[in-house]
C-alpha cells in the first residue's frame, strides 16, 4: 500500500530527496538546514513559514513511520537527518532518476503539467521534451503494482491537464479550484490595494505642489507691495 503522508511530511520528504541530488555535500540535512529548505520563497507551492519545532515534531512522526534516519557523525553534536523513502534497501519504492526527479518535484510544488515538470525538474534529470515527462508519468501511473501519480481534470481555460502525487492521498480538485480561485482573487485585491495607494500618493504630491505654489505666490505678493512702499 502506498504510504500517506501529511503535507509537512511531504515538504520534508521532498526537501530530502532534492537536496541529496542538488547538494550532496551538505546531505544529510540539519535541522537548521531542513527547516530553512522548507521554507524556501522559490521552487515551492504553497511557501511555507515552519518553525524549527514544527519540522522537528514532522522528522519525529516520519522517523516513527521508518521514512528516515538520523545520522550523528563521530566528534559532532549536530543530528542529521537521511530519507529512507525510496531506493534504499529498506524501502519497496524503487524509481528511475527521471521518476524520481518526477516525485520530487511533486512532493515540493503539488499538481503541474508535463510542460512545468520537465522546466523545474533541469537539477534533478535530464528529460529530452515533454512527450518523454509524459512517458515517465505514465509509468508512474502503475509502477510495480502501485498508483503513484494521477492525470487529474484538464481546468477550463487551460490548455493542458495536470499531473498529481498520490503519496496524500485522492486529489480534491474542488479544494484545489477553491485555493486557486482564492489566490486569484487575493492577487487582484493587492493589486487594486496597490494601484490605489498609488494614487493617494500622486493626489497628497499633487496637493502639496499646489500648496507650495500658492504659498510661493503669496510669497511674490507681499514682496511687491513691500516694493511698491519703498519706492513710492
Amino acid at each position: 500500500m502506498l504510504v500517506q503522508l501529511t503535507a509537512l511530511q511531504a515538504r520534508v520528504i521532498g526537501v530530502l530527496l532534492e537536496k541529496e541530488k542538488t547538494t550532496p555535500d551538505q546531505y544529510p540535512l540539519s535541522l537548521n538546514a531542513l527547516t530553512l529548505g522548507c521554507n524556501q520563497k522559490s521552487s515551492r507551492e504553497p511557501i511555507m513559514q515552519l518553525s524549527e519545532s514544527e519540522v522537528q515534531n514532522t522528522l519525529d512522526e516520519l522517523r516513527d513511520m521508518h521514512l528516515l534516519f538520523e545520522h550523528q557523525s563521530t566528534g559532532s553534536r549536530v543530528v542529521k537527518y537521511k530519507h529512507r523513502f525510496c531506493n534504499t534497501e529498506f524501502s519497496n519504492l524503487k524509481f528511475s532518476a527521471q521518476q524520481l526527479a518526477i516525485v520530487c518535484v511533486m512532493l515540493l510544488r503539488g499538481p503541474q503539467t508535463p510542460g512545468e515538470l520537465r522546466t523545474r525538474t533541469n537539477r534533478l534529470a535530464d528529460f529530452a521534451n515533454v512527450n518523454e515527462v509524459e512517458s515517465v508519468l505514465s509509468s508512474l501511473s502503475d509502477c510495480n503494482g502501485e498508483k503513484i501519480v494521477v492525470k487529474l481534470e484538464r481546468e477550463p481555460g487551460k490548455r493542458d491537464a495536470r499531473y498529481a502525487h498520490l503519496f496524500s492521498g485522492e486529489v480534491d480538485l474542488t479544494a484545489t479550484f477553491k485555493e486557486e480561485n482564492v489566490v486569484s482573487s487575493a492577487s487582484r485585491e493587492q493589486d487594486a490595494q496597490a494601484s490605489n495607494d498609488l494614487y493617494q500618493q500622486a493626489m497628497e504630491r499633487i496637493q502639496s505642489l499646489e500648496d507650495t505654489v500658492a504659498e510661493l505666490s503669496r510669497q511674490l505678493a507681499d514682496m511687491k507691495e513691500t516694493l511698491d512702499i519703498l519706492s513710492s
